[in-house]
């Protein structure tokens, strides 16, 4: 890796450039629906995106691209995008190409981790959309999108910069007391949340996403929803039986004035459940 490549901006450039991959069951599910003409919609096929960060994301970054002159607000559901745009529009102009799994088949080790990432943003954004609709809020989508994208610029760099991102991993396990943003800057040259921060900003991305990165707004509800749902994601990971678990059930029970067990109850699945 070069003194040049170690550098935030060159990064944000060229992943502005890049053509963001897709998952490959989100080709394959959309090829589906594509070809099934009756059951196609804006919400089968958003069903279908927002299950995949990456393709959230190409989709968002093609909206912004091509945001209409009239248009006040910017768009941050994607069944309203799929609307807006037609389903015709989608699948000319936002191709579900290149292929994740194809990028990097001679990184097998780098994938995996990418579909790890990959799954806690999943797990993240359903919490944080329950959570959301349970403490009625009106823009639940927006919640859940911004969970979604949490890992963006890690997932990013799993695809286009796997080796270093490989390297890091490999320093921490083999140092547990090594800290995230240290390993990041000494590997990378910089820190993953100021990439985080930068792809926000500059792809204009939805502001809640933005605010995630703002500490002066840690205590938002809206923030803290999508911060204790990537946590409680994180760890659950690591199963049902790590040790943070317990304070992430207290401080989710906090946001949402339930006792930590109601909490546990909430979110564990009941296979889980049945074996505790």
């Amino acid at each position: 890796m070069s003194e040049h490549e170690k550098n935030l901006e060159y990064w944000l450039k060229f992943l502005t450039a890049a053509e963001i991959p897709v998952l490959k069951h989100t080709a394959r599910e959309l090829e589906r629906l594509h070809a099934d003409e009756e059951n196609l919609g804006a919400r089968s096929v958003s069903n279908v995106v927002m299950h995949d960060p990456l393709m959230a994301v190409k989709l968002l970054r093609f909206m912004q691209n091509h945001k209409h002159s009239r248009q006040m607000r910017d768009l941050v559901q994607i069944e309203q995008a799929i609307m807006m745009m037609g389903t015709t529009t989608f699948f000319r102009d936002v191709p579900a190409m290149p292929i994740v799994e194809e990028m990097l088949h001679e990184h097998l080790d780098a994938l995996v981790r990418l579909l790890r990432t990959v799954q806690q943003a999943q797990r993240a954004a359903h919490y944080a959309f329950d959570w959301a609709l349970l403490l009625h809020d009106l823009h639940a989508e927006e919640v859940r999108i911004a969970a979604l994208l949490s890992y963006l610029g890690e997932m990013l760099m799993w695809c286009f910069n796997p080796l270093p991102m490989l390297e890091i991993r490999r320093r921490q396990e083999a140092d547990k007391t090594l800290r995230s943003a240290t390993v990041q800057e000494e590997v990378l040259g910089f820190k993953g949340l100021d990439l985080q921060r930068a792809l926000a900003t500059h792809w204009n991305l939805p502001q809640l996403l933005k605010d995630m990165l703002d500490p002066a707004l840690a205590e938002n509800p809206r923030v803290k929803n999508v911060m204790l749902a990537i946590n409680l994601a994180r760890h659950s990971a690591n199963g049902w039986d790590d040790a943070a678990l317990p304070d992430d059930y207290k401080d989710i029970g906090a946001l949402l004035r339930m006792k930590p067990e109601d909490v546990k109850a909430l979110v564990m699945p009941k296979e889980e459940a049945k074996l505790v």
